[in-house]
C-alpha cells in the first residue's frame, strides 16, 4: 500500500491534470501573458511531474526488493556461524583461539553474556549500529574476523563443504554485495525524491505553485464568484516535501 506522503505527491499532480483540463475547457479567453501559464508550458510540466512520480515508484520498488535480498543473503549467517565455532572447538586450535572464536559468534548471535538475543534489523535503518552490534555492517565484519580466525588454524580442514574457507569467503563476499546492492538502491531513490519534489514543490517553478497561480489568473479574469472559478477553486494542491 503506497504511503500517506507518495500518495499526497500523487494526488497533487492528479489535480493539476484536472486543472489543465477546466483551463483548456475555457478557450481562447483562457490566455495568461506569464509563459509559465500558459497551456504548453503547463502540460509540459504536467508530464515531467509524471515522470518523476514513475521513477520514484521504480526506485522504491528496486530499494525494496534488493533490502528482501539483502535479508535473505543475511538468514543463514547465525547458524553457520555455530556451525564455524562447534567445528573448531574440535580441532588442535588453542583454548584462546577457541575463546575469541565464542566471543565473536556471541556477537554474531546477537547475544551479551550469553543471554540476551537480539534479532538483526531489516529496513533502512539495517545500519544502525546497535548493543549487540546487530547491524548488517557490523555482522560482515564480525564473520569476516571469524573467518580469518579460523584459517589461522591449520587443522581446520574440514570436509564440508560450506564451512571450507573458500565457501565461507564467497558467503562473505555475498553479504557485502548484498550491502552494497542496497546501499546503491537507497542513493538512486533519496535522490529520485530529490527530484520529484524539486518538479513539485521548487520556489516559483513547482506545480504546487504554478497550479495557486493558475487558479489566481482564472479568478482575476472570470471573478471571484464566477462559475469558472468555482470549478477549479476547490482543486487541492498542498505543499509536501518528504
Amino acid at each position: 500500500m503506497p504511503s500517506t506522503s507518495e500518495v499526497g505527491h500523487a494526488k497533487n499532480v492528479a489535480n493539476f491534470a484536472d486543472l489543465i483540463a477546466y483551463c483548456t475547457a475555457y478557450g481562447t479567453t483562457y490566455n495568461p501573458s506569464k509563459t509559465a501559464l500558459q497551456l504548453p508550458s503547463l502540460n509540459t510540466l504536467l508530464t515531467n511531474a509524471q515522470t518523476e512520480l514513475s521513477n520514484v515508484t521504480t526506485a522504491k520498488n528496486t530499494f525494496d526488493t534488493v533490502t528482501g535480498d539483502r535479508q535473505l543473503a543475511f538468514e543463514p549467517l547465525k547458524s553457520l556461524a555455530t556451525k564455524i565455532f562447534n567445528y573448531l572447538s574440535v580441532t588442535d586450535a588453542t583454548d584462546q583461539t577457541i575463546a575469541d572464536a565464542k566471543t565473536i559468534n556471541n556477537k554474531l548471535q546477537g547475544r551479551r553474556s550469553g543471554t540476551i538475543t537480539e534479532t538483526p534489523p531489516t529496513k533502512e535503518g539495517g545500519n544502525t549500529v546497535s548493543v549487540s552490534r546487530q547491524s548488517y555492517d557490523m555482522l560482515t565484519e564480525n564473520f569476516s574476523a571469524l573467518i580469518d580466525l579460523v584459517s589461522s588454524v591449520p587443522s581446520y580442514t574440514p570436509n564440508e563443504t560450506e564451512l571450507t574457507t573458500a565457501s565461507l569467503t564467497t558467503f562473505h563476499g555475498n553479504l557485502q554485495t548484498a550491502s552494497t546492492n542496497v546501499i546503491n538502491a537507497e542513493v538512486v531513490y533519496s535522490n529520485a525524491r530529490i527530484s520529484r519534489n524539486i518538479v513539485l514543490y521548487a520556489e516559483n517553478t513547482g506545480l504546487v505553485e504554478i497550479a495557486l497561480e493558475v487558479k489566481k489568473y482564472v479568478k482575476a479574469v472570470f471573478g471571484a464568484t464566477s462559475p469558472q472559478y468555482k470549478q477549479i477553486s476547490g482543486i487541492k494542491f498542498t505543499s509536501r516535501k518528504d
